[in-house]
């Protein structure tokens, strides 16, 4: 693989990065720490009932910010790695394919093996020796679904201390005869008195940052 990617005019290169360029947002959305954070925040947005607060741009920029304390170390390592080639034979897809690697390593560490077993299984490619054998497009599907899974445990864990206290108030207004009030409308203050009472964003941001070490 390497030689053929010596072997190729610089003019393709250029162009082939171009093309490389226009995924770097899938990339950082999808095959970085932006993916659990993004759908955890929206999850606890969703379990509080507050529809427009924060507002999604507010979510989004937290997620990023996150992303890059997370992920700082992993973006230096690709910088460092393929800077090294790049300085050598001034052949930009060598640098990419050498920086690509500690991105790899950190998604396969939070990859589930089942996950990356089924779509080693689905290219039809013979079980790998090492994982330095595993492509970035045979981890990134896995890493996926992996971070999905794991965010989704992590919002049912946020989500249920807010559906025991709607269930409660629910119960409440159901004794008192007060049909025609909506128990979110009544829960909703309780909700975020009790969130802010433990200091809900600091213990989900330090948690979901922890997560990654």
């Amino acid at each position: 693989m390497t030689d053929i990617l010596k072997d190729i005019n610089p003019v393709i290169q250029m162009l082939l990065v171009m093309a490389m360029f226009s995924l770097l947002p899938f990339v950082f959305c999808c095959m970085t720490s932006f993916l659990r954070f993004i759908v955890v925040f929206s999850m606890l947005k969703t379990a509080l009932g507050t529809q427009s607060v924060p507002p999604a741009v507010v979510i989004i920029g937290l997620s990023m910010i996150l992303t890059f304390y997370t992920m700082g170390p992993v973006f230096q390592q690709c910088y460092d790695q393929g800077q090294v080639p790049y300085n050598k034979t001034k052949n930009i897809l060598l640098a990419v394919e050498a920086g690509s690697k500690p991105l790899k390593e950190f998604m396969l560490k939070q990859t589930r093996e089942t996950d990356i077993s089924f779509f080693i299984e689905l290219s039809g490619n013979s079980r790998p020796e090492s994982p330095d054998e595993l492509t970035i497009w045979q981890v990134a599907p896995a890493y996926i679904l992996s971070e999905l899974k794991t965010a989704f445990e992590i919002g049912f864990i946020v989500f249920v201390p807010f559906i025991v206290l709607d269930l409660v108030v629910a119960n409440v207004l159901l004794a008192l005869g007060m049909f025609m009030l909506s128990p979110t409308i009544i829960s909703l203050p309780f909700k975020l008195l009790i969130f802010i009472a433990v200091d809900g964003w600091a213990l989900i941001v330090q948690g979901l940052v922890q997560s990654y070490n």
